[in-house]
């Protein structure tokens, strides 16, 4: 009995905060199958590739000219039926990425780019809904327990800025008082001589995130809201 081909691809599931909301990075898909629906930014394996990383990096640059960003391997999507071309098994990988200083572009097989709010996203092709909400899901367990949200921010940021991306990945208010008293005893923020202007309330602390120093504490902090 003959052995079905299975051939794999990569996908990307690049956040974003924005305007206080939690956006997804999508691109327009230019051919059949699901010609024209929205799905994330990805493409088959090529044997020039030299990892799955590599192809990942390159389908990303490719289809949106996002380069440059730190991809997490998040998991494997194989079922049944998942694309219409035959087995195909996907890799999907987590990108944390700011907007400021993007300069969208899509080429290839795209034929549009752009951030989706994660609350009101258009139907996807494939199965990526299930990989977004698996990303989802990952992100919010992340943020508990390492340095991930400090991927969606400046440099420089206010404690308002990192509440800010907090509360848009919970996708619920938290407390103020219980958010500041919780990082500013963490050891995990180095304040800085700085302030930034915030709309017309007075002139806000900056502050700075060493992931080296992060690392270097006795006893890593959780960050439950």
């Amino acid at each position: 009995m003959p052995s079905e081909t299975v051939r794999i691809t990569v996908d990307t599931l690049a956040f974003a905060v924005a305007q206080g909301s939690l956006e997804v990075l999508l691109v327009k898909r230019k051919y059949e199958p699901f010609k024209s629906y929205w799905a994330l930014p990805g493409g088959f394996v090529l044997d020039t590739d030299f990892s799955l990383e590599d192809a990942a990096t390159r389908e990303l640059y490719e289809e949106t000219n996002v380069s440059n960003v730190y991809l997490e391997q998040l998991y494997t999507f194989g079922d049944k039926g998942r694309d219409p071309r035959g087995r195909v098994v996907t890799v999907a990988y987590l990108a944390l990425l700011r907007q400021e200083g993007l300069e969208l572009r899509a080429s290839t097989d795209a034929s549009g780019v752009a951030w989706w709010p994660l609350s009101d996203l258009p139907s996807l092709a494939f199965d990526h809904e299930q990989i977004v909400s698996y990303a989802y899901q990952r992100l919010k367990y992340k943020i508990e327990y390492s340095p991930a949200a400090f991927k969606l921010l400046p440099q420089k940021f206010t404690l308002r800025d990192l509440q800010t991306v907090y509360e848009a990945i919970l996708r619920k208010p938290v407390d103020n008082r219980n958010f500041r008293k919780k990082f500013l005893s963490s050891g995990v923020l180095q304040e800085l001589d700085e302030t930034s202007q915030e709309g017309s309330y007075r002139p806000a602390r900056l502050y700075c995130f060493s992931e080296q120093d992060f690392e270097k504490l006795p006893d890593r902090p959780v960050f439950v809201f």
